[in-house]
């Protein structure tokens, strides 16, 4: 029986599509039996054409789902965690190459976590810089920001399995069973924070996400919207940003944080006018406010409970504290 999918999203990926492939079909031979599921999203370039040559019907666990239009992370995603029925689901970039224990050091870490974790991500590496940290897993804190935790500090330490505020969408593992219960990526989010997003509501469910540094991953970056700073990426986060806040956080937490998210967003406003992307950044924002207010969006929303007030409250220390360390690394 397949003990996890391995679910890659591909947009014009034609450069990094092969030797993804290529190292996760070199895992271990000790490694559980895994599928890998590629969904295209409406690729122009020749990614298709490689997949078809190279790896389609080679390999009797790889299975390739064309999508006719392209819906972003979240609709490739889910279209792939829709069509497994193994135990867990490991999402991984196609900008990536995986060492040969990424899929076996997943799948052991959440059979030796307790059974509340709902995520456990992975090591990523700079591509370019392997001994350097691209990605150990996502924090989040009072003014709004979600941060990597270890970006561009040594790989050496940040060797400690830990508990994280959310994992990252590049390369992680979800317990199947758990997003049957919390729902599946928020589809209006296309792209951008929806990794925060979910692991957020995993937080409200009672669920935990954690870090595994003995599964590792070298990740290029920004290969699907071609730098790490681009219009579309400035606007698009911007708008999610907002999003996520008033999809989770209920009234009375919003109205503290109100002050602290404020000056979290004149801040990025500041950095984002200095690399002349400030009316992006604001349009971006007011994408966000109009989000949150639709119909779509209030449909996302979690609704407030008065049994999860314990959550509640653990959420705001972590943001506290995450500012706290913030601040003190920077």
């Amino acid at each position: 029986m397949l003990k996890a999918s391995v679910v890659i999203p591909n947009y014009n990926g034609e450069k990094f599509i092969e030797g993804c492939l290529d190292s996760l079909l070199s895992s271990n031979e000790d490694t559980p039996e895994f599928e890998v599921i590629v969904v295209d999203n409406a690729s122009k370039d020749t990614s298709l054409q490689i997949i078809e040559d190279k790896f389609a019907g080679k390999y009797k666990n790889l299975r390739l789902i064309r999508l006719d239009e392209n819906t972003g992370f979240c609709g490739a995603v889910n279209t792939g965690i829709c069509a497994s029925e193994a135990e867990f689901v490991i999402l991984l970039n196609n900008d990536t190459k995986v060492y040969p224990d990424f899929v076996k050091n997943l799948i052991s870490a959440m059979e030796e976590l307790p059974k509340d974790t709902f995520s456990v991500s992975a090591k990523m590496l700079m591509w370019d810089k392997p001994e350097l940290i691209d990605d150990a897993g996502d924090n989040y804190n009072v003014l709004g920001w979600a941060y990597s935790r270890g970006k561009g500090k040594s790989a050496a330490d940040y060797d400690r399995r830990c508990e994280v505020f959310s994992a990252c969408g590049g390369a992680v593992i979800y317990r199947k069973s758990i997003l049957d219960e919390i729902g599946l990526f928020d589809e209006n989010h296309f792209a951008y924070l929806e990794d925060l997003d979910i692991g957020y509501r995993a937080r409200l469910y009672g669920y935990k996400n954690y870090y595994e540094p003995s599964a590792q991953v070298i990740h290029f970056g920004s290969a699907s919207s071609g730098s790490r700073y681009n219009a579309f990426k400035t606007e698009l986060a911007s708008a999610n940003n907002l999003y996520v806040i008033f999809k989770n956080m209920p009234l009375l937490q919003f109205i503290f944080n109100f002050p602290f998210i404020f000056l979290g967003c004149l801040i990025k406003w500041l950095f984002f006018v200095k690399k002349r992307m400030g009316l992006l950044y604001i349009r971006g924002l007011g994408k966000g406010i109009r989000k949150s207010f639709s119909k779509e969006g209030f449909s996302h929303k979690q609704l407030y409970r008065i049994t999860n007030s314990g959550r509640y409250f653990d959420i705001q220390c972590k943001l506290l504290a995450n500012t706290y360390k913030f601040l003190k690394k920077n």
